[in-house]
């Protein structure tokens, strides 16, 4: 008598519908089956004797919660699984643990970017891990681009991780580009279909689509290596178009990840790369080209996010009798409405929505050096928040903090005025008042001569009535007369008094400015903010002439902000 297959145990269910949540909030309300799967298979090893069960469980929790909206899948987490979408902080330490199996001095590790895009915070957080790494197991690291599809590799986008890992203070001992070893990957391509480990398949994608879902092999699975190798050469004298012939590794077409079901590992694509013009037109897949090239590099440690499988890497090398890094895996570190995938950010610049990918609302460096963070502060957040398995978003509210501690010793600050008011002050003395940058520290000092006409906040004025008294920072006490369409005031003498309210102020020599204040991508419905990018215009005082682009000083009560082009200014923090 056949066995019944049972359900999964409800703390199984219930793992996975946990993972299903917080798998699709993490991904604009889209749960992918696959994560889930690995997420139950490795909390429950014992599952893998029933992988079928486990899919058609998966299935079933995914596309319920890919039914609810993302509010609702938000709510659902909240509700069921409280603290799930929270880091697993590690209690009394800040830093990094220590590496499995690492050898002081014989460590090796890759910083391995496609060139499809800038480089982002996610990027700049786990380039710093590895960095950090190599610096305490004084190892090797390698900056390798991987642009092996060059449809979507351009030369700017190399730039951007080279000039992003020099601003972050990370520093590579090695550089190379993995289309340099394209004729040594085909030479592993060439051996897999000699030995009949892999295959030249010609079947439409949604054949492919079909019989991967059924776990069922295609009639060309079988086909002799004398017939593949035929195929192969035609194909490197490209003598098929794109879409003719894909190379297929074969795998498992049981296996449980669909992924694993003969996946393609050569690809046809016509169209000339940056850097090898029209040379190549057969390319590999990301996890052949990584297999080969960790071997090649001699890679010890490969620490990754968890989006990037490693079951394919770890097959591949198997077949080629290559070496095993240890592989330490993460979440993606995401952030709270600002994704950092390129999949998603890269619309954002092609419809226009943002100003491109510098904007500084954009989770890129190049949008991060705009908005003033620092590169210690993503180093210290880094090390603040390590990484963890455990999906989850982090508030941007975090990093601009540690920005903040890190700007206010060194930052001037300037008096700014937004919606600016004019107001006359009766029996105000001419003074010629020297101001300090910075209330501690010596930042030197700005002089300002005063007549008795200022501009202050028109908020700042709604904050008064009639006959308060309060004080223009490090100058002197007024008295507000009229707080009528042109508002009056008169002098009230220089002497501090205890709970009087200070106000900023600037004089007629002022300089009129814009300060963009840049807010999340995305709201909480996962739709593009149309309100992600704030303009407060205002005036500064005339010492704000003496600034350089690239310049951050603070505005008191209002914020750090950095000089980003004449007029211009956005706020950090």
């Amino acid at each position: 008598m056949v066995k019944k297959p049972q359900e999964p145990r409800e703390e199984v269910l219930a793992s996975m519908e946990k993972g299903a949540l917080l798998n699709s909030t993490r991904h604009g309300g889209k749960a992918d089956v696959g994560a889930v799967i690995g997420r139950a298979l490795a909390e429950f090893p014992d599952l893998r004797s029933d992988p079928a069960q486990v899919a058609k469980a998966a299935q079933a929790l995914v596309k319920q919660v890919n039914s609810m909206s993302l509010s609702q899948q938000e709510a659902l987490l909240s509700q069921k699984y409280p603290g799930a979408e929270q880091p697993v902080q590690k209690e009394g330490r800040v830093g990094l643990p220590p590496l499995p199996n690492a050898v002081k001095g014989k460590a090796a590790f890759r910083l391995p970017p496609e060139p499809s895009g800038f480089m982002t915070v996610g990027h700049a957080m786990a380039f710093t891990i590895n960095f950090l790494y190599r610096q305490e197991y004084d190892g090797e690291l390698w900056l390798r681009f991987e642009d092996t599809n060059p449809r979507k590799v351009e030369p700017r986008y190399y730039e951007s991780f080279r000039s992003g890992s020099k601003w972050l203070g990370v520093e590579w001992d090695h550089e190379k580009n993995v289309s340099d070893d394209i004729e040594t990957i085909y030479a592993h391509g060439r051996r897999l279909l000699e030995e009949g480990k892999a295959y030249a398949c010609s079947c439409d994608a949604d054949k492919v689509k079909k019989l991967r879902f059924e776990g069922k092999a295609c009639e060309h699975r079988d086909s002799p290596a004398d017939a593949n190798l035929r195929v192969w050469v035609e194909l490197l004298a490209k003598k098929h178009k794109e879409g003719d012939y894909v190379i297929r590794f074969k795998g498992d077409m049981q296996n449980v990840n669909y992924s694993l079901r003969d996946t393609n590992i050569f690809r046809v694509i016509d169209h000339p790369h940056p850097l090898t013009g029209e040379k190549y037109s057969l390319w590999p897949t990301y996890d052949l080209a990584n297999a080969v090239e960790d071997e090649i590099c001699g890679i010890t440690h490969i620490l990754r996010s968890s989006e990037f499988r490693n079951e394919l890497q770890q097959l591949l090398r198997e077949a080629l009798g290559l070496r095993a890094p240890e592989v330490i895996q993460f979440s993606r570190f995401n952030f709270k409405g600002t994704p950092v995938s390129k999949r998603l950010l890269r619309p954002l610049v092609e419809q226009k929505l943002v100003s491109g990918w510098d904007d500084p609302r954009m989770p890129t460096v190049e949008g991060l050096k705009r908005r003033g963070v620092l590169p210690q502060a993503i180093r210290d957040f880094t090390l603040q928040v390590g990484y963890t398995k455990t999906e989850h978003e982090y508030d941007w509210s975090i990093l601009l903090s540690i920005n903040r501690k890190l700007l206010d010793p060194v930052s001037k600050r300037l008096f700014f005025v937004p919606d600016p008011v004019e107001l006359s002050v009766k029996g105000a003395p001419e003074r010629k008042v020297t101001i300090p940058y910075h209330p501690q520290n010596d930042l030197g000092s700005r002089t300002i001569q005063t007549a008795g006409r200022f501009y202050i906040a028109g908020g700042d004025l709604k904050a008064i009535k009639e006959g308060s008294v309060f004080r223009l920072m490090d100058l002197y006490n007024v008295k507000l007369t009229s707080a009528g369409p042109t508002p009056t005031a008169e002098y009230a003498g220089d002497e501090l008094l205890e709970g009087t309210r200070k106000f900023q102020w600037a004089t007629p020599a002022r300089v009129e400015v814009k300060v963009l204040a840049p807010d999340v991508l995305f709201d909480e419905k996962g739709e593009f903010n149309r309100d992600s990018l704030k303009e407060v215009r205002g005036y500064v005082e005339e010492a704000f002439t003496k600034l350089k682009a690239g310049d951050i000083v603070q505005f008191p009560r209002f914020g750090f902000c950095r000089l980003d082009s004449p007029g211009t200014m956005v706020l950090s923090a």
